[in-house]
């Protein structure tokens, strides 16, 4: 059973067991009618404790419903009888109560929560707004603002703060003991949320909400719609706004948001090691880490968090003090914001040894070079790391485009090399590319996505080639951007456009932030094998040439004075028009349309090379990498899932136009050419084998 209930004095006993997060299906919510139905019938009951079995209370609704019509009993109706019910209901959680999860606990009578419990209306994260009274029953528990800011945000919140703001009215290491102790006289005397007044209107607060949530989630509907529904507690009858809430959660449900969302949602639970992979992971205990940058350091105190001791090597005595350095930093920002505390602080210093002694490491079951973009330098590590490591041990290369195979050529077993690409912060972003040499083991791999999993890191399984999935990808976007930037528009138009399609940051702004002159060192490694009868553009390169390195040096594509937000530069315009003199283009405008479709349309079909040349696969890894590495809008759902929502006909056709002007940039990608072919989407290509 899903739901089961028992009697235990005068106390019923009523637990959600859908493992692994009891979701709340079809069959869990007539469970809990039946329940409401069994307490009512039962003689003498004087509570009813609602619990969840396993490690959570109820992690919302089963989003694979979304997809079909509601089908009775719906999530709102059993919460009203819960909240009717003549034997009074009382949450007892743990784990985390998310959605409806949420929701049956506002419907009850009294809430007790386990400290380690998380709490929230996480809806508008999946593209919907909550369906069963969240937007009502909320706002009148804990008032318009605080229920403005956890729904439109859609994060929840812990159990001491919920209590603290009245969402919950204890914490108790055991809610369910808790709840059996209570003296009933109090809680049968409390009103029902639904019966109680609306909070008083504040337009202030709904006004910051919708400022917040356009910042934040810009390009989103849900979390708009979320506020329209808690500002409408506060000046509409419960029943006619619960009413309101409803149709609105029905609608969103089957939007190309949602289903994007849903689909992102779903790929990142699926994301882990492939069914194919038969060996078992090394235990990793300690790490060996090579570098203490930027890059390196962040590596090692995403290490240090997940409980595995660290050295931090260097080459000489100043890289360790930088490298110190480094990370105290990084703890210092985490300790500001809350998220290390001084006795955490203290274990993660313990358990890290930094020094230019490789003898150091002899004991580290996994290395992880993060060194300069260099192959002789990472081949000179990695023969370091052979001599001091145990012969079983690991290793790992975060290179961004450099050969994983020749690298591992060098080693005397190239089986225990992989590519464990890291994004910077290496600390806070979620997506790991775990890279596939040729020789490399599955031991290697195993170990690999076990290590992601205790990083919290999302995984995907790339091939070799320059760049792996996501930089490949990025350097289509930035030599699109880089052509349309030559013939015709300037950098902040080409920002506008693609912040106006949902990324965070344009190509130009986001090449600013990274620095110039990276971009640049790839391109001159690139220049030996750059196909001479391919368009280059060699803005970039006079760029560096200028000193116009980025937002480091207060000058790029913009402006940054006094290391402040950017301004336009209007020597950009000159710069180009002179380069475009050049090199004979005469150059036009291009809408904002033209130039979002260039970008998007040149990313697809290198993506789609990627699939077709077997470097990723399945197409839901691409999306992956793009939404968690690279700022493309996670309610576009990826870039693939998007690719499959224009069509693979209006793709290629797309692209045969666009050939027509450069048939080497343009020219179709053979997967795309295959799903238009073979009538199918993205999503179900495969590459012959």
């Amino acid at each position: 059973m899903t739901v089961t209930w028992r009697r235990e004095g005068d106390a019923g006993l009523v637990e959600l067991a859908n493992p692994p997060v009891n979701a709340m299906g079809l069959a869990v919510r007539q469970g809990l009618l039946d329940a409401v139905r069994w307490a009512e019938n039962e003689p003498g009951l004087s509570r009813v404790i609602v619990s969840g079995q396993g490690r959570a209370f109820a992690a919302g609704g089963d989003a694979r419903e979304f997809d079909g019509d509601p089908v009775p009993p719906h999530l709102p109706d059993v919460l009203d009888a819960i909240e009717a019910s003549t034997v009074p209901w009382i949450a007892a959680a743990h784990g985390v109560a998310l959605g409806g999860g949420a929701e049956l606990m506002l419907a009850c009578r009294y809430r007790i929560a386990a400290p380690e419990t998380k709490i929230g209306l996480p809806e508008v994260t999946l593209g919907v707004v909550p369906g069963a009274g969240g937007t009502q029953r909320l706002p009148r528990l804990v008032g318009l603002d605080t229920a403005l800011d956890m729904i439109a945000n859609g994060k929840p919140v812990g159990a001491l703060d919920a209590q603290e703001m009245g969402l919950v009215d204890a914490v108790a290491d055991d809610p369910v003991a808790h709840a059996m102790s209570l003296d009933m006289t109090s809680v049968q005397d409390r009103p029902i949320l639904s019966a109680l007044d609306g909070p008083a209107p504040d337009d202030d607060a709904v006004q910051k909400a919708r400022a917040t949530a356009h910042k934040r989630m810009r390009g989103q509907i849900a979390p708009q719609k979320a506020i329209d529904l808690v500002a409408l507690s506060a000046t509409t009858a419960f029943r006619d706004a619960l009413a309101r809430e409803r149709q609105t959660f029905i609608e969103l449900r089957s939007t190309e948001q949602a289903k994007a969302l849903r689909h992102i949602f779903f790929a990142e639970r699926a994301a882990k090691a492939p069914g194919w992979l038969d060996a078992e992971p090394l235990k990793v205990e300690r790490a060996a880490v090579v570098g203490g940058g930027t890059m390196g350091a962040g590596i090692a105190y995403a290490l240090l968090l997940a409980g595995i001791g660290v050295t931090l090597l260097e080459t000489d005595a100043d890289g360790v003090e930088r490298a110190k350095a480094n990370i105290g930093r990084i703890m210092d920002a985490s300790g500001r914001r809350g998220l290390l505390s001084d006795d955490k602080r203290a274990g993660i210093e313990a358990a890290l040894t930094v020094t230019d002694d490789y003898r150091a490491a002899a004991k580290a079951d996994l290395a992880i070079e993060a060194a300069f973009e260099s192959m002789e330098v990472k081949k000179t590590v990695f023969g370091a790391l052979e001599k001091a490591l145990p012969a079983d041990a690991v290793l790992a290369t975060n290179t961004s485009y450099l050969d994983v195979n020749e690298i591992a050529a060098g080693l005397a077993d190239p089986s225990r090399l992989m590519g464990l690409h890291f994004f910077a912060p290496a600390h806070i972003m979620k997506l790991l590319e775990i890279v596939q040499g040729d020789a490399t083991s599955h031991r290697a791999l195993a170990t690999g996505f076990d290590l992601a999993k205790r990083l919290r890191k999302v995984p995907v399984l790339s091939g070799v080639c320059d760049g792996f999935i996501g930089n490949r990808i990025l350097a289509r976007y930035r030599e699109a951007a880089d052509t349309l930037l030559m013939d015709g528009t300037n950098p902040w138009e080409l920002d506008e456009a693609m912040v106006e399609f949902g990324y965070a940051m344009g190509p130009y702004e986001a090449q600013d932030l990274s620095g110039l002159d990276i971009a640049h060192a790839n391109r001159q490694r690139q220049a030996a094998t750059r196909d001479p009868d391919r368009r280059y553009i060699p803005i970039g390169d006079r760029m560096v040439a200028e000193g116009r390195l980025g937002k480091k040096v207060g000058v790029g594509w913009y402006r940054y004075p006094g290391g402040g937000g950017k301004v336009v530069d209007p020597l950009i315009e000159d710069l180009v028009r002179e380069e475009a003199h050049f090199a004979k283009v005469e150059r036009r405008e291009f809408t904002d349309d033209e130039i979002r479709r260039r970008l998007v349309l040149a990313m697809i079909n290198e993506a789609a090379d990627i699939l077709a040349e077997g470097i990723a696969q399945p197409a839901a890894d691409i999306d992956l990498v793009t939404v968690f590495g690279y700022g493309f809008p996670r309610w576009r759902g990826g870039l693939m899932h998007y690719a499959d929502t224009l069509g693979v006909d209006a793709i290629v056709a797309d692209l045969r136009a666009l050939e027509a002007e450069d048939p080497i940039a343009w020219k179709p990608s053979a997967a795309l050419l295959a799903c238009a072919q073979q009538g199918i989407a993205l999503r179900d290509y495969r590459p012959n084998p």
